[in-house]
């Protein structure tokens, strides 16, 4: 039934013992059953995945520099393109990649040889991979294949193939914290399978699911937020530095978005937020008071509105101190100590532009995560968090001092 949908759109589409299957099953077949769930999906930041590194040529220069081969020659690092299969396991394996089907390939099987559709890219369950059929993302990046549990895709493990320190540590701030101790206490107790899922009744404290996606209700039944398959659907702001905090971006193709300066990126490097294709200040606060319903399902108005509080103190406050290293980063370049943006060259390959990702893309967002997620917040002192910024800041600003005066 799964592997049968919609063979006329399916280029790896094949005569296997009687029956015409397709090798994958995308979310295109998934919306035969799940018309809702595969539509706000689609419209995901998640399903634009792949897209969102492959089509902006900025980030993935950011890739290319990051898992390119490496070679020193007469003292220097020279750099090579990564190979598809290095690219498909590391940046790739979470975003997607895109499956191709490159003729057919004989192979041996225990009822002999068979012939079936050569497939490129393959295997990859990457949230936003493009399948054969043109439709975008794997629901089995949650939904395990052949098991399809609700149960697995509510539990933080889920998430935790990816959303990783040090460049997104969610789940490990949320092992730290207090939701994350009381998940691995009491959570063989809940009823992951429920729906909708009660606040009290059917589970303690929040998971991913509980804050992202799930219809959660109290025990009375009373709906304090609707589920959905957009899982940035709830989100009023951006944490991941990119490179500072910004609203939630209005559509999850964010490859078509460009800031002030012609830049594939949401915000300038001076930190105004690319405004068009960001979502406006009224739905900004629609989404926040939606989020902050959900906490207030077990906590009193009160601690839910601290919480907020310090969490856009945070925000303000690490962006302030990843624009400090991005003025360091742009002195270099104007003195022509590194090469980056004004000279056209890479802006991600030299030591002081290592150490300005490190800035924004490991300590400011360890930061930032620990204070939205609350309860973790060695994670935001010493775990990667205001200890590493604090230092990463000065060593910058050293490493400039010392080229200046070398020069």
């Amino acid at each position: 039934e799964c592997h049968g949908l919609n063979p006329e759109a399916h280029r790896d589409n094949f005569a296997h013992m009687g029956f015409k299957i397709n090798i994958v099953v995308s979310p295109q077949d998934c919306a035969v059953c799940h018309p809702v769930e595969a539509r706000q999906y689609g419209m995901s930041k998640k399903a634009y995945a792949v897209t969102n590194l492959s089509a902006n040529p900025v980030y993935s220069l950011l890739v290319d520099t990051i898992i390119g081969k490496k070679e020193v020659i007469g003292g220097k690092v020279k750099d090579s393109a990564p190979s598809a299969a290095t690219k498909a396991e590391t940046c790739y394996g979470c975003h997607g990649t895109e499956i191709t089907v490159d003729g057919m390939k004989e192979v041996s099987t225990r009822m002999g040889r068979q012939l079936v559709p050569n497939l490129k890219n393959w295997p990859n369950q990457g949230v936003g991979r493009i399948n054969p059929d043109g439709s975008r993302g794997s629901c089995a990046s949650c939904h395990p294949r052949h098991g399809f549990s609700i149960e697995v895709a509510r539990k933080p493990y889920t998430c935790a193939q990816c959303h990783l320190e040090p460049d997104v540590p969610a789940w490990d701030v949320y092992k730290e914290s207090k939701h994350g101790n009381i998940f691995f206490s009491q959570g063989q107790e809940w009823d992951f399978k429920a729906v909708p899922w009660k606040i009290g009744k059917d589970f303690n404290a929040p998971t991913c699911a509980a804050c992202h996606n799930a219809l959660i209700t109290t025990s009375d039944g009373r709906v304090i937020a609707e589920r959905t398959h957009d899982f940035g659907a709830r989100l009023w702001v951006r944490l991941f530095s990119l490179i500072y905090s910004h609203p939630q971006p209005k559509a999850g193709d964010t490859s078509l978005i460009r800031n002030k300066d012609g830049l594939p990126l949401p915000t300038a490097f001076t930190g105004e937020p690319a405004t068009p294709f960001l979502i406006t200040d009224d739905e900004r606060l629609a989404r926040e008071k939606g989020m902050k319903g959900i906490c207030q399902g077990c906590h009193s108005t009160s601690w839910a509105d601290g919480h907020f509080a310090k969490l856009d103190n945070s925000i303000q406050e690490v962006d302030a101190m990843t624009k400090e290293a991005t003025s360091v980063l742009g002195e270099a370049w104007r003195l022509g100590l590194a090469e980056g943006l004004p000279q056209g060259k890479n802006p991600f390959d030299e030591v002081i532009e290592k150490k300005w990702i490190k800035q924004w893309l490991f300590y400011a967002n360890s930061i930032k995560y620990a204070s939205a997620m609350t309860g973790a917040p060695d994670y935001a002192a010493f775990k990667n968090g205001w200890w590493y910024m604090s230092e990463n800041l000065k060593e910058m600003v050293e490493w400039v001092d010392c080229r200046k005066k070398g020069k």
